[in-house]
Formats: C-alpha cells, structure tokens, sequence
C-alpha cells in the first residue's frame, strides 16, 4: 500500500483537518512528535519519505473517518527483470488506465515477451488490494512504468583478437492498481 497524494489532500480538506491535527494523530515511537508534521507534509506532497507504514495509514483514515483503502493505491514492482524497458514500455502502455480485466486480457493476447512479466506484476498488485479489502471488480491499472534497471555486460570474440561488446539490459517493473470512484 502507498498512500496517494491528492486522495489525502481532498479527504483532509473535506474533514478540515490541518497537518498538525494530523501529524498528532500518527505520532509514534518511531515519527516523534517533531518528524511527524514533516512527514505529513511530504506525503500530502507526493513524496513517500519516510514511508507511511499500515498502522499509520490506518490511523489516518480513523482521523478522517473514510476507509484506508480510500487514500492509498495498491502497488507491485518487480526488479531486474530480463527485458529492455524499451520494449517492456510498449507494453505498459496498453495498459496503462484500463480496467484490470482489460488489462490482463490485453496482456493475455499480447504476443510480446515483456506482456507474461507483465501480468505476473499485475497480479501482484491485485493481490494486495484484496489483501487491502479493495473491491477488484472497480480496480483500473492507475500506474504502469518501466524503469531501467542495470546493464550485464558481456564480450562477444571475433576476428583478429577483437572483442564486441554485448549489452543485455534490464527492466524493473511498477504497477499501481486504484479503487475507481
């Protein structure tokens, strides 16, 4: 789970709650009553540092009287997996808003190698918004993104003591699934 953003903005605004009141609320061994203001500040920002963990999302929903999984998307990344995010975004692009059945028969009928990478990330996601108590039937991919991951470089030998340098490249995968309204 990974708090959205402007979910805590419109949900904060509408029970007329200031960061301080907030900030009380989370209070923690952990997030002392000097970091915590600073904390709600960053995730009502977009920033996830440091990040929110389920008790503290749980907490603020409790203070803003609407359900956790009213402020959060559900995300999954899978890392360094063995395709170019070139062609790995292609995919993720077809995706990229749709509604998860949609999504995973698109991926389904996808005759490219990143599409089976793919929906194993995407059913990560799903997995944990029904951990979450989200209702998969309203669930849309709100976050699909291919980053590059590191290069494993190898050496191919040709002719007269030559070498050709040979670059095979990784992905890590993000995939962000929402409750839609």
């Amino acid at each position: 789970m990974k708090l959205n953003a402007t979910k805590l903005k419109m949900a904060a605004q509408a029970a007329g709650a200031g960061e301080e009141q907030l900030a009380q609320v989370i209070a923690r061994p952990g997030l002392n009553a000097r970091k915590a203001p600073a904390a709600i500040s960053n995730w009502m920002a977009g920033n996830d540092h440091p990040r929110a963990k389920a008790e503290d999302i749980r907490k603020l929903a409790a203070a803003l009287s609407v359900a956790p999984k009213e402020l959060v998307t559900f995300q999954s990344r899978s890392c360094f997996m063995r395709s170019s995010s070139r062609k790995a975004r292609l995919v993720a692009d077809l995706i990229r808003g749709k509604r998860i059945d949609d999504a995973m028969n698109l991926l389904r009928f996808s005759d490219k190698r990143a599409a089976d990478m793919m929906t194993k990330t995407l059913k990560a996601a799903i997995s944990d918004a029904e951990h979450g108590e989200a209702d998969v039937s309203r669930l849309i991919v709100c976050e699909s993104r291919i980053d590059g991951g590191p290069i494993i470089k190898r050496f191919q030998p040709k002719d007269r003591g030559r070498a050709h340098p040979i670059r095979k490249r990784t992905s890590h995968f993000v995939i962000a699934v929402e409750e839609s309204a």
